[in-house]
């Protein structure tokens, strides 16, 4: 049985939040803006590690998270504390990875990230913050959506309307491009938080 804590303790940052080492048996596979990601390797789990100072989100995205247990839409979780959480590691692409290596990503997937947003509204969330960097498309097609932690806001987010929106009116297009660069999509993110595109605004 793993010591998770111990795992935890072995992570070391600067004040700048930088990576300085951690635990041989884990593997970093994401940096968000609050948070670590590590892969528990020889393991199907990963171990979310918060930020020194978003350690308070922590026990908000664990209570969101044990709303949505019964969806096969969403992570497990298996161990909290007082800045991490075990939970299922998923193995896939991320929509915003398929665009970068050409994976194409279908209207039959885009229903199946709304079937999984309805299961969370009809458990009384509110998804929010919905990006092409939390939607997985896992190797057998299927969906798994992760970083619920504004799932409980109050205001409407329009991000994945607006996603949807460019999916039906560019995307899907025959003569666009299926494959992007990284540059590229980072660029557009930015030009839209920012509101500059008339018809996609944040």
């Amino acid at each position: 049985m793993n010591n998770y804590p111990a795992l935890v303790d072995s992570i070391c940052v600067d004040k700048k939040n930088r990576l300085l080492s951690y635990d041989p048996s884990l593997k970093l596979i994401g940096i968000g803006r609050s948070a670590f990601v590590f892969r528990i390797e020889t393991s199907d789990l990963a171990i979310k590690v918060f930020f020194p100072d978003f350690e308070y989100i922590t026990e908000e995205e664990v209570a969101i998270y044990n709303v949505l247990q019964d969806s096969p839409y969403f992570p497990s979780i298996y161990e909290n504390g007082p800045n991490y959480i075990v939970m299922d590691y998923i193995e896939g692409d991320t929509f915003f990875r398929c665009l970068t290596n050409g994976r194409r990503i279908t209207s039959d997937h885009l229903e199946e990230v709304d079937t999984a947003l309805s299961w969370a509204s009809d458990s009384g969330l509110n998804p929010s913050d919905i990006h092409l960097r939390n939607i997985f498309m896992t190797p057998d097609g299927s969906i798994k959506l992760i970083d619920v932690a504004r799932y409980k806001q109050t205001k409407t987010c329009r991000q994945w309307r607006d996603l949807k929106k460019a999916h039906a009116e560019i995307y899907s297009k025959p003569f666009f491009a299926k494959k992007m660069p990284k540059l590229f999509l980072n660029t557009l993110a930015f030009i839209y938080k920012k509101g500059w595109i008339p018809t996609y605004r944040v």
